[in-house]
């Protein structure tokens, strides 16, 4: 399999088991109720576009998916920042670019909507994800995340 055997399209209800199954192979933990509440929003909520894409492998299979969100504001007007939330590549298809390819894909389908920046969080400790987001041209933001324990 290379990238150029990898198709890139919008994701679709169809797609909620390959997903529960991507992710549980790579957290080694299941998380269906996650991802109940994600398609949820994504395609019962008229308040968000749809920007989450599937990365199939020549067969058709799922084999990557990234998610995020674009709020549709009052009146129809959108915020000029996205959020990058989830991002999935099978363990058996990674270090092949397929996480590059969901990720330009990503920037470009919110650039046709007038996107200007996207954000995303990343576990301090996490030094993979880290580099992975950095090989791709995330950089540190202005803003601090702060947390206090209660």
């Amino acid at each position: 399999m290379t990238e150029s055997t990898i198709k890139i399209r919008l994701m679709k209800p169809e797609d909620f088991d390959a997903l529960v199954r991507i992710d549980e192979k790579v957290l080694k933990a299941s998380r269906p109720e996650y991802y109940e509440m994600k398609f949820d929003k994504l395609f019962k909520s008229k308040d968000f576009l749809p920007t989450s894409l599937v990365a199939e492998d020549e067969n058709g299979a799922v084999v990557g998916f990234i998610m995020g969100e674009l709020y549709m504001g009052e009146y129809g007007i959108f915020r000029e920042e996205a959020t990058l939330d989830t991002i999935g590549v099978d363990p058996d298809h990674q270090h092949k670019g397929i996480g590059k390819l969901l990720i330009d894909e990503f920037l470009d389908h919110l650039k046709t909507l007038g996107v200007q920046k996207i954000n995303t969080l990343v576990d301090w400790n996490d030094s993979k994800l880290i580099h992975f987001f950095s090989s791709n041209r995330f950089s540190p933001s202005k803003s601090i995340n702060l947390e206090r324990n209660i």
